[in-house]
């Protein structure tokens, strides 16, 4: 996972990815804050705590994350209020946030482990309150990138929602993302697959900026897909984006 953070801390300011995922998420946020106003704010798992400005713009964000490595990118570059811990057990009172947030994380669960993370994120949450999650779609588009990110599972639409159901919340909203870019990925995650796998420290390429001109194409097509996703559902993609309240 180290690897992965520091690869992605290399790559989360300009990336198009990064740039189509905060064009993605940022909508729902604001959803949720205009919907239910939150105080406090919670992203679990929180990386190198590049979202909590984002968090921070509708009350006061907080992170943890289970590596240091994360939290010390995310120190360095003057985040605070932060903690070390797993998304598994949160060392958070019940009812203390608003507004929880977990991006990309589920998928490096089991789905077992992954209820037992959604109950936690219900038991967080005041009533009413809300969950925004990103997690990595269906295991067909398991390729290099997922052995990088240490994945163990990606979801199928129906299966999350179901889980997060079960949890205790109502799905608000539930949506594929980087459906435009799906024939590109599933080719190139189809060879991968076939060729065999990278290992770990050969699989940065996954995650390293294109050139200038093709990096600025795709993120414009990420951007407009965006657009469309605040309207309409995405029929397919490589992740899946969610809004729940708790009931």
């Amino acid at each position: 996972m180290d690897l992965l953070l520091e690869a992605t801390r290399r790559a989360e300011a300009e990336h198009f990815w990064f740039k189509g995922f905060r064009a993605f998420v940022a909508p729902l946020v604001a959803r949720a804050a205009a919907t239910h106003p939150p105080r406090r704010l919670l992203d679990c798992g929180c990386g190198t705590g590049v979202n909590l400005p984002m968090l921070a713009q509708y009350g006061t964000a907080y992170g943890f994350d289970l590596t240091w490595t994360g939290l010390k990118f995310a120190k360095d570059h003057g985040t605070r209020r932060l903690a070390q811990a797993s998304v598994v057990q949160v060392p958070f009172r019940s009812e203390a946030f608003d507004l929880v947030t977990c991006f990309d994380v589920l998928q490096c669960l089991m789905p077992e482990t992954g209820r037992q993370v959604l109950t936690e994120f219900h038991r967080i949450l005041v009533p009413g309150g809300h969950l925004v999650m990103n997690v990595a779609a269906l295991e067909l588009l398991r390729g290099d990138h997922a052995v990088l990110a240490e994945e163990a599972h990606r979801y199928e639409r129906g299966e999350l929602h179901a889980m997060v159901e079960a949890a205790g919340f109502h799905v608000e909203r539930l949506t594929f993302t980087n459906a435009s870019l799906f024939p590109v990925m599933f080719g190139s995650r189809w060879w991968q697959r076939r060729r065999g796998l990278k290992p770990a420290e050969e699989a940065h390429g996954e995650i390293s900026i294109p050139s200038a001109p093709v990096n600025q194409v795709l993120a414009g097509v990420l951007r407009c897909e965006a657009s469309l996703v605040r309207r309409m559902d995405m029929p397919i993609g490589s992740s899946l984006l969610l809004l729940a309240q708790k009931r």
